[in-house]
């Protein structure tokens, strides 16, 4: 048999980084932050607690991985050509890609809302969320000001909490959760 590649090592290196980061996840979201040790994911892992600090300092910082990662794919579909403007096009994009990721990954957002939720959690992440989400307030202030909204810091901070509150609403009754009448009701609010 031959030895490994660097390709396959890598591979390798990234399949337990996903189990370690999925793992902890689901024990975050569902038995809580602080009852989570690093031993108990690793039990759960079926992997030992030394490979997780070979990948994780703490579990802090995984905790922090996960709430960063959860953003980042939403924050992709945000200003997509990346020019630090929005339109009305990318606006519409990013409106109608939120309750795309809602309506299909039903199961992931509702264990990272629970884990938002917990103050623990939160204190850890909330200064870095406040400076990650500064440039996307700076650009939805822009776009609520060149639309003639007389108070676009206000609007800014309503458009997040409405969508905020519909994926809570959406996430605690689906199946009665008219998301496609709210939806175009956001739209026509914003466009």
């Amino acid at each position: 048999m031959s030895p490994r590649t660097e390709e396959q090592f890598e591979k390798i290196r990234e399949t337990k980084k996903k189990l370690i980061l999925e793992t902890a996840f689901y024990l975050f979201a569902t038995e809580g932050f602080y009852p989570t040790s690093i031993s108990k994911i690793a039990n759960k892992a079926g992997i030992s607690k030394g490979l997780i600090y070979n990948y994780f300092s703490s579990k802090e910082e995984l905790i922090i991985e996960i709430v960063f990662d959860g953003i980042d794919r939403l924050m992709k579909f945000f200003d997509p050509n990346r020019d630090g403007k929005l339109t009305k096009e990318e606006l519409k994009f990013f409106i109608e890609e939120i309750f795309r990721i809602m309506k299909k990954n039903l199961h992931f957002w509702k264990l990272y809302f629970s884990i938002l939720s917990q103050q623990a959690v939160l204190k850890l992440v909330e200064n870095k969320l406040l400076e990650f989400f500064k440039p996307a307030f700076k650009m939805l202030e822009d776009y609520f000001e060149k639309q003639g909204v007389e108070d676009p810091v206000m609007e800014t901070r309503f458009f997040g909490a409405l969508i905020d509150g519909v994926a809570f609403d959406y996430i605690i009754d689906p199946e009665n959760f008219p998301l496609e009448k709210i939806k175009k009701r956001i739209l026509s609010l914003y466009l």
